[in-house]
């Protein structure tokens, strides 16, 4: 049943009367004041979808939810943008340990709600705002989703108004093979290996660093790499993966931060004495 039938304007009105600044008691409806003296009240209709109706002007719309597989969603209302006023947030359970995300957000020319979408990137590993956690103080939003037994991490931040990638992880494969070539020091609690990327608000990237995949690194600081003790006697360094030759060499027992890894090759960055840091590409899985 839609309860929004027939409901007449003035009733809508009433949804900003004085005291009325309490946000809904229900998971499946809201009430909150999304701008200033704009309040909306939304619900959620079998199948999924959400009805919205905006007060003072009105506006009513029909949105896409976040459904389980019974059609449910559970509402509330976040400040996803940092803006000082909240957003509806539907949220459901999907699958195992999944959770879908959809986020909408007022709009003051339009007088309606609108959908909040990431910037598209090829690195975005949960493909949107899955298991979605705000990090007010960073103004950093959280998206995380699992396949198979390995978690995913994306990070978001705000240019102006557009949510672009901030950062992203890419498992490694085969890092244990990292051991002849790369000792890194491990303990009990230790994930698999990853590469973490950062990335400016066009979508480049501006660092990486081997890390733990199973720790998020923190919102703000540049990323931490692990750092590795070079095993043979003399190590090969290149400027780039798969180069045939090459002049430089690490010895056995220098220390390395781990930077990146391609196909087997690893990115190191060796702080020199006289010469200050030197990066080459190492090959890892001779």
């Amino acid at each position: 049943m839609n309860h929004w039938d027939g409901w007449p304007l003035a009733l809508l009105l009433a949804l900003a009367a004085p005291g009325a600044h309490a946000q809904a008691a229900g998971q499946d409806t809201l009430r909150a004041e999304v701008a200033a003296g704009v309040w909306l009240q939304a619900e959620v209709q079998e199948g999924g979808d959400i009805t919205v109706a905006l007060a003072p002007s009105g506006t009513r719309q029909r949105l896409p939810g976040a459904p389980d597989v019974d059609g449910q969603s559970r509402l509330s209302a976040e400040d996803v943008d940092f803006d000082g006023w909240p957003e509806l947030v539907a949220r459901a359970s999907v699958g195992m340990v999944n959770e879908a995300v959809a986020v909408y957000r007022y709009d003051p020319r339009q007088k309606a709600m609108q959908a909040l979408a990431p910037t598209p990137h090829d690195d975005v590993q949960c493909g949107g705002l899955m298991g979605l956690t705000v990090d007010a103080p960073n103004r950093t939003l959280s998206s995380s989703c699992r396949s198979g037994a390995v978690w995913y991490v994306d990070l978001y931040r705000y240019d102006g108004p557009r949510l672009h990638l901030y950062r992203a992880l890419r498992f490694i494969h085969g890092s244990d093979a990292f051991e002849q070539v790369l000792f890194v020091r491990q303990t009990a609690d230790t994930g698999p290996f990853a590469v973490w990327s950062t990335y400016d608000a066009q979508g480049a990237v501006v660092e990486t660093a081997i890390a733990d995949g199973l720790v998020t690194p923190a919102s703000t600081g540049r990323l931490s790499p692990f750092s590795g003790t070079v095993v043979p006697a003399r190590l090969p360094l290149h400027a780039r993966p798969g180069e045939g030759r090459t002049s430089r060499y690490l010895l056995r027992d220098d220390r390395v931060e781990l930077l990146d890894e391609r196909d087997g090759w690893v990115k190191v960055r060796y702080h020199n004495p006289t010469r200050g840091d030197v990066l080459g590409w190492v090959n890892a899985m001779p």
